[in-house]
């Protein structure tokens, strides 16, 4: 069974940082592209970020482009999503998630098989 357990949401003001992590079982994450995405209520699922297995390959949305840093730690199983100069628009539940196949990326959601739980993140004016 893979488990994916996001942590490291909370509430903060706009400017503010936070860092989440995403914690695998160890069979999950090896040989994988691990993304980062977020929700907010009424929208679809919106890629934010990934990261091969390797760390050697990056994607991220435009939106927080200069702004998250995602990496990974395969010897703890983790990704890491660094936010920082939080804006309102941030405002959301992240969800971070296994690529279905080895190797690759991508930024849609139905690439992907295993999902987290989900973090809230809120970032008031």
């Amino acid at each position: 069974q893979v488990q994916l357990v996001e942590s490291g949401g909370g509430l903060v003001q706009a400017g503010d940082s936070l860092r989440l992590s995403c914690a695998g079982s160890g069979r999950s994450f090896r040989g994988y592209s691990t993304g980062w995405f977020r929700q907010t209520p009424g929208k679809e699922r919106e890629f934010v970020s990934s990261i091969s297995w390797s760390g050697g390959s990056i994607l991220y949305a435009d939106s927080v482009k200069g702004r998250f840093t995602i990496s990974r730690d395969n010897a703890k199983n983790t990704v890491y999503l660094q936010m920082n100069s939080l804006k309102p628009e941030d405002t959301a539940v992240y969800y971070c998630a296994r690529r279905k196949v080895v190797g690759g990326q991508g930024k849609q959601p139905d690439g992907y098989d295993y999902w987290g739980q989900g973090t809230q993140v809120t970032v008031s004016a």
